[in-house]
C-alpha cells in the first residue's frame, strides 16, 4: 500500500489533492486532519484560532466528510486516518459518507490510529481523561469487529514515541505495553457483551467471546517509525513481530496463525529531517525506507514517506509526488521484492533481535510494575524526556553526526527553497474565516431538534455507569443528524471531564555535569546575583499544537542550568499565558509552535501580555519559515529559533545575555526594570 500523508485548507482542496495523488499511482489514502478536528473543537472555538486548515483538513460535520471523499469510491478505497481522541467521531462521519454513496459499513476498508496512550506521551491531541478514552477505544474495537469487519480500529502507534526520543528498546516496550492495555480493555468489553444468560449457556458464551477476542487481536495493527540506522531499525521490527506473536498465544489464547501476524504500516522518521541543507533529507528518507522493506518476513504492509521539506513547513503537491516516486522506484525498478527474506539465518541480525528482545522485556516488566501502560504514563513520559535529552546531548557534542547540521555545514544556496514561499506550501489565511462562515451556515440549515436529541442520547449513553451502551451507536446517530465535531466532543467533555497529561519535566532526572553546562550554570548564577532572585522562565505552548518535545527540552535545560521554570504543558490560550506570566513574575517567556499558527498566535500572545502589563521579553521556537521572522520581530519577538538551532545550551546562553542587555532586566507584571548586567 503506497500512501502520502495529506490534507490541508478545506475538504474541497484536499479532495482535489487526493484525486491527483491517486491518478499518479498512489494506492490508498492517508488523511491528515487539522488540530481542531483532532482535538474536538469547531473552527469558531477560541482554541482553534490560527489552527484551522494548517496541519491538515478541517472536518466539522458530515457535509465536510462527503466533500472530502467526493468522487472517491469508498467501497474500493483503503483509507488511513491519523485521528485519535476523536477517532470514533471521524469513523462515524466516514460511515455516513459511505451511506450517502450507497456503500455499507461492511465494505469499508482502512484504519483509524485511535491510540490515545501515545497521545498522552508524545503527540498531545487527547481530549478526555484516560479511563473515558480507553472506553471509547474499546467500544470502537467491539463495534468495528462486528459491523465494519474490514476496518482496523486501532494502530498501536510507536511512531511518535521515537519522535519523542524513544530508544528502540523503549519504542518496542511502550508500544507492546500500550497494546496490552488496549487489548485488556477490549477483552473486558467483549466478555461483558457475552455474559448474559444462564449457566447452561456459559460454555457457548465463553467460546463465542474467545472467538470474538481472537478476531479483535487479528484486527489490531501497528504504525511504526524507521530511523536512518536502518539495520538496527529492521531488527526492531523483527523483535516486535516475535513479541506480538508471543502476546497473542500466551496472553490472549490466539491460535490462528493469520491472526498472529504482526501487521504494520510506517512513516519513516521525521525527527531526523533537518532544516539545514534540507536536500539531505531525500537520501535519509530512502535509507529509512529500506528498514521496512529489505527483509520480507518483517516487511511493512503500507508505507507513507515524509517530504524532504517537512522541517521547513507544509509540503507542496510536487514534494509529495517526489515521496511517492521514491516508493515506486524501490518497488518497481529495484529487485528488493524478488527474494525470500535476505536476513534469515544472519548471525548479526539474530543477535541484534535477541538483544532488543531482552531489553524490551525488561522495560515491559517495569511498566507492568507501575500498573500497566495507563497507570505508567508519567513514568514513560519522564523516560522519553530523558532519552530525548540524551539524543540532543550527543548531537550537541558531535558524538552523533548529522550531516549538514553539526558537521559539513558549509553549503551552496539551494534552488529548492529559492521561491517566495521558501519551498513550502503556505495556507491562505482567509481559510479560517471561510470555514467559520461555512460552519455557521451548516448550523442554520440543519434540523436542530434532531441534533439536540442525538446529542442528549450520546450524553446519556456516556453517563451510564454500567457502560452497557456502545458509544459508537450514539456517535453514528449524531453524525447522521448533522452534529459538529465540537458538539460531539463538547457533549462528552461535559460527562467525562477534561484532562492534562504529565509533561515529563518534573519526572526527568537531573542532567549529568559537563563543561558546557557548568559554564551555563555560572552565567545563570551571576545573573541571579544581579536580579536578587533566580531567573524565571515561562515556557508556553499556545494553541492546539501538541508536539511538546522541544518545549520540554528547553524547560529541562533551563531547570538544569539553575533557572526557575514555569511549564504547564500544552493547549493554552494567549490570555492564560499572560495571566500565568503575570502571576509568576517571570523574567522571560518562551513560546513553542510547530503547527504553522505562529503568524496568528504569537502576536495574540504579545497583545495579551501587554494588556496584562507584562514587560518580559518573548522568544519563539518552532517550524517558522525565514520569511515570517521579520513579521514576528516587528510584533515584538526578541529572538526566533528554528530546527537548525539545535544547540540548546547556546540558546540558554542567549537568553541569559538577553536578560542582561544594557543592564536593564525586565520583570513581568511590575512595569519596572532591575539594574545590572549579566
Amino acid at each position: 500500500m503506497m500512501r502520502t500523508y495529506a490534507g490541508h485548507s478545506t475538504a474541497k482542496a484536499s479532495n482535489e489533492l487526493y484525486r491527483r495523488n491517486l491518478a499518479k499511482g498512489q494506492t490508498g489514502l492517508s488523511v491528515a486532519f487539522d488540530l481542531p478536528t483532532q482535538t474536538g473543537y469547531d473552527p469558531d472555538d477560541e482554541l482553534a484560532r490560527g489552527e484551522v486548515g494548517k496541519v491538515g483538513v478541517p472536518i466539522s460535520h458530515r457535509g465536510d466528510m462527503a466533500a472530502l471523499m467526493d468522487g472517491i469510491p469508498l467501497d474500493e478505497m483503503n483509507t488511513s486516518m491519523t485521528i485519535n481522541a476523536t477517532a470514533a467521531w471521524l469513523l462515524a462521519l466516514y460511515v455516513v459518507a459511505a451511506e450517502d454513496q450507497g456503500v455499507s459499513q461492511q465494505a469499508l476498508q482502512g484504519t483509524t490510529q485511535n491510540d490515545i496512550i501515545k497521545e498522552f506521551l508524545a503527540r498531545g491531541t487527547y481530549a478526555f481523561p484516560p479511563a473515558a478514552s480507553m472506553r471509547l477505544i474499546a467500544d470502537m474495537i467491539a463495534y468495528t469487529v462486528e459491523h465494519v469487519p474490514k476496518w482496523n480500529p486501532i494502530n498501536i502507534c510507536s511512531y511518535h514515541l521515537q519522535e519523542a526520543g524513544a530508544t528502540p528498546v523503549q519504542e518496542i516496550a511502550y508500544a507492546m505495553s500500550n497494546a496490552i492495555a488496549v487489548l485488556d480493555a477490549a477483552r473486558e468489553r467483549v466478555q461483558a457483551a457475552h455474559s448474559e444468560g444462564g449457566a447452561q449457556s456459559n460454555g457457548k458464551q465463553e467460546a463465542d467471546a474467545q472467538e470474538l477476542m481472537e478476531q479483535v487481536f487479528g484486527r489490531i495493527s501497528f504504525f511504526v517509525n524507521a530511523g536512518v540506522r536502518f539495520v538496527e531499525e529492521h531488527a526492531k521490527l523483527r523483535a516486535m513481530s516475535v513479541l506480538w506473536e508471543e502476546l497473542g498465544r500466551e496472553r490472549y489464547g490466539v491460535r490462528e496463525p493469520r491472526r498472529l501476524r504482526f501487521r504494520y504500516g510506517v512513516q519513516v522518521n521525521s525527527l531526523g529531517l533537518t532544516e539545514a541543507q534540507p536536500e539531505n533529507n531525500v537520501q535519509r528518507i530512502v535509507l529509512e525506507a529500506l528498514a521496512v522493506t529489505l527483509g520480507r518476513d518483517a516487511r511493512a504492509r503500507a508505507i507513507q514517506l515524509p517530504a524532504w521539506n517537512e522541517a521547513l513547513g507544509l509540503p507542496r503537491p510536487w514534494d509529495q509526488q517526489w515521496s511517492l516516486r521514491i516508493q515506486q522506484v524501490l518497488a518497481y525498478e529495484t529487485d528488493l521484492l524478488e527474494y525470500p527474506d535476505i536476513f534469515e539465518g544472519s548471525i548479526v541480525m539474530d543477535g541484534l533481535v535477541s538483544e532488543l528482545l531482552d531489553g524490551a522485556r525488561a522495560e515491559m516488566a517495569v511498566v507492568a510494575e507501575h500498573g500497566g501502560a495507563v497507570e505508567a504514563v508519567a513514568y514513560m513520559k519522564g523516560a522519553l524526556v530523558d532519552s530525548h535529552r540524551e539524543r540532543i546531548r550527543r548531537i550537541e557534542s558531535g558524538e552523533q553526526v548529522v550531516v549538514g547540521q553539526n558537521r559539513y555545514s558549509e553549503s551552496e544556496d539551494s534552488p529548492l527553497t529559492a521561491d517566495a514561499e521558501g519551498g513550502i506550501l503556505v495556507v491562505d489565511p482567509a481559510v479560517e474565516a471561510e470555514q467559520v462562515a461555512a460552519l455557521r451556515q451548516w448550523r442554520s440549515q440543519r434540523d436542530q431538534a434532531a441534533v439536540e436529541q442525538a446529542l442528549d442520547e450520546l450524553a446519556a449513553a456516556a453517563a451510564d455507569e454500567s457502560a452497557s451502551q456502545n458509544l459508537m451507536v450514539a456517535t453514528i446517530a449524531a453524525a447522521r443528524a448533522g452534529a459538529t465535531t465540537g458538539e460531539w466532543a463538547g457533549t462528552l467533555r461535559k460527562v467525562f471531564g477534561s484532562y492534562r497529561a504529565p509533561t515529563g519535566v518534573g519526572e526527568a532526572a537531573a542532567a549529568p555535569a559537563d563543561a558546557d553546562l557548568d559554564e551555563l550554570r555560572g552565567q545563570v548564577a551571576r545573573l541571579q546575583e544581579k536580579l536578587g532572585r533566580r531567573p524565571k522562565i515561562l515556557v508556553g505552548k499556545p494553541g492546539l499544537d501538541g508536539h511538546s518535545n522541544g518545549a520540554e527540552q528547553i524547560a529541562v535545560r533551563a531547570r538544569d542550568a539553575g533557572m526557575d521554570v514555569v511549564y504547564e504543558g500544552i493547549r493554552l490560550t494567549p490570555a492564560q499565558i499572560a495571566a500565568s506570566a503575570l502571576q509568576e513574575g517571570v523574567h522571560v517567556i518562551g513560546l513553542s509552535i510547530l503547527s504553522g499558527s505562529h503568524r496568528e498566535l504569537i502576536p495574540a500572545v504579545i497583545d495579551a501580555l501587554r494588556q496584562a502589563g507584562v514587560q518580559a521579553p518573548v522568544i519563539v521556537g518552532g517550524i517558522i519559515p525565514e520569511q515570517d521572522v521579520a513579521a514576528l520581530r516587528e510584533a515584538g519577538v526578541a529572538a526566533v529559533y528554528t530546527p537548525k538551532d539545535f544547540d540548546i545550551t547556546r540558546i540558554m546562553q542567549d537568553i541569559v545575555e538577553l536578560l542582561g542587555t544594557d543592564g536593564r532586566v525586565p520583570v513581568a507584571g511590575t512595569g519596572a526594570s532591575v539594574n545590572g548586567s549579566a
